[in-house]
């Protein structure tokens, strides 16, 4: 699946603040995700980021 920065996206695991939700900060080598729950940034290699990512909750709306 084609991920795009801004794009939320649900998990596998809960985060220890009860969230699923994640939006995508960064991406390349590694994904930067941030917790919608509490705000939290991780760095996770391409690989795990991929495996981890369930389901895409929400396209980021581009104005154009």
């Amino acid at each position: 699946m084609d991920y795009k920065i801004g794009d939320i996206v649900r998990t596998k695991k809960v985060h220890p603040c009860g969230s699923k939700l994640w939006e995508i900060v960064r991406i390349g080598v590694d994904f930067k995700l941030k917790c919608e729950g509490c705000g939290h940034v991780v760095i996770l290699p391409r690989e795990k980021a991929l495996k981890i990512i369930t389901k895409l909750e929400k396209r980021k709306e581009e104005n154009q």
